[in-house]
């Protein structure tokens, strides 16, 4: 009798002693992914917070982990004082849209691009034109196809998220145009040419390889910030 209560206490407290240890690997388990979930939730909010840039001005300058680095070679279109080059000696009264992107008519394109004579590509939505503002300053002007199905209010939506990218691999656009039933996007203008000119056009060298990995890098890290680094998804 007395070895069975002896066998029985044994018993009894290695099952407490198990027990325990299981508990505790559980509070273990549960607080560690409890704090993975709680980095991944503050990564995914700080990648999301998009800078809006309104009359020039960015209202945040939080970008996803890709923008970190040095300034970007393309010129901001600032002067000094801070103030938007694109705005000054630009006498229409509703210069910047409710968008904040500064809208031109099709007078000034028209004009700035010597009446679309200045063709320097082709897209997939259009032709691109090299123009010469008023201001002084070149920029690249974007007439999309007229047989768009694409609505006047759709077009606004779609300038409105254009004029929120904001990252040193992407082309930043700096007007519109909405007139006579033409769309038209101005995009700052890349002196350097495109990426496709340096790679299949005999006039300029070939790329090394090193060159084409930073390219590559410098794409994806655009791309990065297309999927993952705005608010509002585009993909």
């Amino acid at each position: 009798m007395k070895g069975e209560s002896s066998g029985l206490i044994i018993g009894i407290s290695i099952g407490v002693v198990i027990g325990v240890l299981l508990a505790i690997s559980a509070l273990f388990c549960f607080r560690y992914h409890r704090k993975r979930s709680q980095i991944g939730n503050s990564s995914s909010r700080r990648a999301a917070t998009l800078p809006i840039r309104a009359n020039g001005v960015d209202s945040c300058s939080i970008l996803s982990d890709s923008t970190v680095g040095p300034e970007s070679p393309v010129k901001s279109g600032r002067n000094g004082n801070g103030k938007s080059m694109w705005l000054e000696g630009f006498k229409r009264s509703n210069v910047v849209s409710a968008s904040g992107i500064p809208e031109y008519s099709y007078k000034d394109l028209q004009k700035a691009t010597c009446n679309f004579t200045t063709l320097i590509g082709q897209g997939a939505f259009g032709p691109v034109y090299k123009a010469q503002m008023s201001t002084g300053e070149t920029v690249a002007v974007k007439v999309l196809a007229t047989d768009s199905k694409q609505g006047e209010k759709e077009f606004q939506t779609e300038v409105m998220l254009l004029g929120r990218l904001h990252h040193r691999n992407l082309v930043n656009l700096v007007g519109y145009c909405a007139e006579k039933g033409q769309h038209m996007l101005v995009y700052v203008f890349m002196s350097k040419g495109s990426l496709a000119s340096h790679l299949y056009d005999e006039n300029y060298g070939p790329l090394t390889w090193n060159l084409r990995v930073h390219i590559a890098l410098d794409v994806a890290r655009g791309l990065e910030y297309l999927h993952d680094g705005v608010s509002c998804h585009l993909f």
